[in-house]
């Protein structure tokens, strides 16, 4: 009696990681660059394919965007708004705030 309910604690405790990590899947970083300073931040940023980065303005100033071929653009950011895309495909992408067009940044995905 006592060996079977040791064999049944030692298959408890192998068996209760297993599902408490399949039940619990993990949630991705955020992947955030700021618009601060006149600047992206970071100006530099590697990413994998499917990947969403969120840019988000912390100036007082208003900030754009804005991809040079045209794949994504934001409208004006106020102060703490923000502007996501997802990034399916590797490559790399340039972009820059349309209004600032000295803020430069590029997104490498893998």
């Amino acid at each position: 009696m006592i060996r079977a309910l040791l064999m049944a604690v030692n298959l408890a405790t192998m068996v209760t990681p297993l599902c408490a990590t399949a039940a619990s899947p993990q949630a991705a970083e955020p992947i955030k660059i700021s618009a601060h300073n006149f600047m992206f931040a970071p100006a530099t940023l590697t990413v994998s394919a499917g990947a969403t980065v969120t840019w988000m303005n912390l100036d007082e100033e208003p900030h754009t965007v804005t991809s040079d071929v045209g794949l994504f653009r934001s409208g004006a950011l106020d102060t703490n708004e923000s502007f996501s895309f997802k990034f399916e495909k590797r490559g790399t992408y340039h972009y820059t705030c349309s209004i600032h067009p000295r803020m430069v940044g590029t997104i490498l995905v893998q």
